[in-house]
């Protein structure tokens, strides 16, 4: 698709560290105005940020995944309405949460999962760093080191919640948990291959191949 026949696509580039509460109450009112006939033109949004120290628990998760005490937990606990097991957000670690609505790309939720671990591949290689699948799992692995987990809500084509790419985190916090219930996986970050790699400079990257794999143009929003 050339670039002047693509749709627009709003950039939100969110500056500090946001409350999970904060950006799932954000992603909800703008899938809402999506999921409506009328809202059908409204362009596709892209969040990245980065989060406060939080556990979130997918519609599939098990309690036997979280190694601490529920009702005392260290962090943060948010159970919310996407598929997977429990993760861990935390600074260092830049986030994405993409509004898009599919009825104007590919009704297909395969089709989308994988083209957002391939944003990620490609993000990935500008670094230098081979981003891989692994069959039947999702996210993007280097070895045997899970690097950017991804887990989806839809409703009406519209999608929210999204990938977490770990960039310079202390992993400490997935020691908490069994991190998306894979328990003969490790987690790894992207600093450990790129060391001077900044969540900075993979947000604009994440931006630019979110972009292209979608055949979208960026508008950003100032002041975020």
């Amino acid at each position: 698709m050339n670039a002047a026949a693509r749709r627009f696509c709003w950039y939100y580039n969110v500056k500090g560290r946001v409350r999970y509460q904060t950006a799932w109450e954000w992603q909800r009112s703008l899938r809402c105005e999506r999921m409506v006939e009328s809202g059908r033109d409204l362009p596709d949004v892209l969040i990245l940020l980065e989060h406060q120290p939080v556990y979130t628990l997918g519609r599939a998760s098990s309690e036997e995944h979280v190694k601490f005490d529920l009702q005392n937990p260290p962090w943060d606990v948010h159970r919310i309405d996407r598929g997977g097991e429990v993760t861990y957000h935390g600074p260092g670690q830049v986030v994405g949460y993409p509004i898009v609505n599919l009825r104007n790309h590919k009704k297909d939720l395969r089709w989308y999962i994988r083209s957002l671990e391939q944003v990620i591949i490609n993000t990935l290689a500008k670094y230098d760093v081979e981003g891989t699948r692994k069959e039947g799992l999702t996210g993007v692995w280097n070895g045997e080191q899970k690097l950017a987990a991804i887990g989806l809500g839809a409703s009406k084509w519209v999608t929210m919640h999204g990938f977490a790419l770990n960039v310079t985190e202390d992993l400490s916090g997935f020691d908490q948990i069994v991190p998306c219930g894979i328990k003969e996986k490790s987690v790894g970050c992207l600093n450990r291959f790129a060391p001077q790699v900044t969540p900075e400079q993979v947000r604009k990257d994440l931006s630019d191949c979110f972009a292209e794999e979608f055949s979208l143009e960026m508008i950003p929003f100032k002041g975020t």
